[in-house]
């Protein structure tokens, strides 16, 4: 295990029912997002600050500008793997409810529906 300590807004969540999943599920989507915006925006910068350095002179600066294409698709491929994490935060909850809170509620109508005779 290593010496950082987890993420605080989801370390808190304990899971007691279906409205603590559902907070995690909403708390993880929401970072998960943050953090696919910020590598977005990074990667626009880091394109940006690293195509204005001097290439070669006789390739006009395209070498250089190519170079930082390549470097920041991998800052846009991680934002795009957070856009993942964010919508497999919300199947987990909604798989959640299919396996877990659907067959408790159609048991409890069950037992409701049911009329005892003598």
């Amino acid at each position: 295990m290593s010496s950082r300590s987890r993420i605080p807004e989801l370390q808190s969540i304990e899971f007691k029912g279906s409205e603590s999943v559902a907070d995690y599920s909403r708390a993880g989507r929401d970072l998960a997002r943050d953090l696919g915006y910020e590598l977005h925006e990074s990667a626009a910068e880091l394109q940006a600050a690293l195509a204005a350095q001097k290439g070669h002179p006789l390739l006009l600066g395209l070498d250089v500008k190519l170079r930082a294409r390549r470097v920041a698709a991998h800052l846009k491929r991680a934002a795009e793997g957070q856009v993942g994490v964010a919508a497999a935060l919300v199947k987990m909850n909604a798989e959640y409810k299919r396996q877990f809170v659907d067959p408790a509620q159609a048991n409890r109508s069950k037992q409701r529906k049911k009329k005892w005779t003598l």
